[in-house]
């Protein structure tokens, strides 16, 4: 399949800060995931995607096309973005009458419109009416993403759309999701939670520090890691509690630590297995992660030969 979002050597600075360095990746057309911890450059990413910034340097396609400056093909993006700006005493049939006008609906589609939306994303009927000031955060993501969908977009673009929500509110809008995905939207999804994106998404865009450091699909990914020595080195801020946050998820055979460098040495019990979660386990652990290394490759050299 051909990808449906390209990027070489992109790259994006605020002043002196880098928000991407010089990323080379391939969206393909289904449900991605796009992962990593916070700061990670998923947003940055993301607004580059839908247009709302310019690549400092490198190039960037959606559809084939610049996003920069481009309405013609922000017309065929929906984006529902992390922040909440909605109004707390309009209803949401009149936010989202107000948002489709933006988007060039009006007459007698747009009444229409708004009710498949808020139906599709499960709003229940009585709450249509009701100013959003007094809606649950899982009603007004549903709102939101109601709006995303209110032109009938090719490419969602979702910033953590889950942020917040319980349990049940994650279900539901994971099923919701999935649907869309299966009426042949592509969907471009992020989240700093791993566990929350691998019952949905196919393939996976992995970022810290603004570098890609994985892409494909699960199977791709795993099938490479599996391949790794069973001995690991971390370099992190704090290597105690990552010991000891590996040790109680029951991955390790054996650790060494250096304080002084901050460097936890480990060899895992079950490397594939280990390699199946071994994201999460870092992301969980609550300390930067500094570096990994093999005995003999880097996990960037390793994740580079997969995407190559």
């Amino acid at each position: 399949m051909s990808a449906i979002i390209e990027g070489k050597e992109l790259s994006r600075w605020y002043g002196m800060v880098m928000g991407l360095n010089h990323i080379s990746f391939e969206v393909r057309p289904g449900l991605t995931g796009l992962v990593g911890p916070n700061g990670a450059g998923k947003s940055t990413l993301i607004n580059l995607v839908t247009g709302q910034l310019r690549p400092s340097s490198g190039d960037l396609r959606v559809f084939g096309e610049v996003p920069w400056n481009n309405p013609r093909l922000l017309r065929r993006l929906g984006f529902c973005p992390e922040g909440e700006a909605v109004h707390q005493d309009v209803t949401a049939r009149d936010w989202l009458k107000a948002m489709g006008r933006l988007t060039g609906l009006a007459g007698d589609a747009i009444r229409p419109r708004i009710a498949e939306v808020l139906q599709r994303v499960r709003l229940p009927r009585e709450a249509w009416d009701r100013r959003m000031g007094q809606f649950s955060k899982g009603m007004r993501q549903r709102v939101k993403l109601a709006q995303s969908l209110l032109h009938d977009p090719d490419l969602l673009i979702l910033d953590e759309p889950m942020n917040g929500l319980d349990p049940m509110g994650r279900q539901e809008v994971a099923q919701i999701l999935r649907e869309l995905a299966r009426s042949g939207k592509s969907i471009l999804i992020s989240s700093h939670i791993l566990a929350e994106l691998e019952a949905l998404a196919r393939d996976f865009l992995i970022l810290n520090w603004g570098k890609i450091l994985a892409s494909g699909t699960r199977q791709e990914i795993r099938a490479d890691l599996s391949q790794w020595s069973e001995q690991l080195l971390v370099r992190c801020d704090d290597p105690q509690r990552l010991a000891r946050h590996l040790f109680d998820a029951g991955v390790l055979l054996g650790f060494d630590l250096d304080l002084d460098e901050k460097l936890l040495r480990f060899r895992v019990q079950d490397p594939p297995a280990f390699y199946d979660r071994w994201l999460g386990l870092l992301l969980e652990s609550g300390t930067t992660i500094h570096e990994i290394r093999s005995e003999s490759r880097s996990l960037r050299q390793i994740f580079e030969r997969v995407t190559a």
